[in-house]
């Protein structure tokens, strides 16, 4: 299964492709976007982000990985995506934005409907997310699209020479159900 394009009220999330490795590498280049993301590294080339697009049709095949361009109809803002685990039917979930697009809501909106896809579509039972917690605007996030404080896992992550502490976040299922609808935060059009 190739991911879907979804639609939200200000964006559209499609697959990745070869013609975004450009874009891709602007955004993702900007050392405060890898210095909030454990799988971005700094620096971050061209070749970096084809090798990253070039796996993601096989990724998705296979049920691992969902993963999303951001974009606002015709600018990429960054990347979202779900990583399965198919035998627990859980995902995490991922996301960076583009320096120039922080504040605007774009990560909340893309997660949102990234949730909603994995909730509806894959029939996940857990999604859940971890950010540095030097990174406190990323919380903000999954606290805005209903995911709840799980904990600390202190020095969980080596980053640039120095351990970071994780802040662990994550929703069910079952939760959202208790209000009624597959997913109350938000769908995907």
């Amino acid at each position: 299964m190739q991911p879907p394009t979804l639609r939200t009220e200000r964006l559209v999330l499609r697959p990745l492709s070869l013609p975004d490795v450009t874009a891709v590498t602007r955004l993702a280049s900007a050392r405060e976007v890898a210095a909030t993301t454990l799988r971005i590294p700094h620096p971050y080339t061209e070749d970096d982000a084809r090798q990253f697009i070039s796996a993601l049709p096989e990724e998705a095949e296979a049920g691992r990985a969902f993963v999303f361009a951001i974009t606002t109809g015709d600018e990429l803002c960054g990347a979202v995506g779900l990583h399965v685990e198919a035998q627990h039917r859980h995902a995490e979930l991922g996301y960076w934005i583009g320096v120039p697009f922080w504040g605007r809501g774009y990560a909340t909106e893309a997660a949102r409907a990234v949730v909603a896809f994995g909730f509806e579509t894959l029939k996940l039972e857990r999604i859940f997310a971890h950010h540095f917690a030097t990174n406190p605007a990323s919380g903000r996030v999954l606290q805005k699209i209903g995911m709840q404080h799980e904990g600390r896992m202190r020095h969980h992550f080596l980053k640039w020479d120095e351990f970071v502490d994780a802040e662990m976040y994550g929703v069910l299922r079952s939760r959202l159900q208790l209000c009624g609808e597959p997913y109350p935060f938000g769908r995907h059009r």
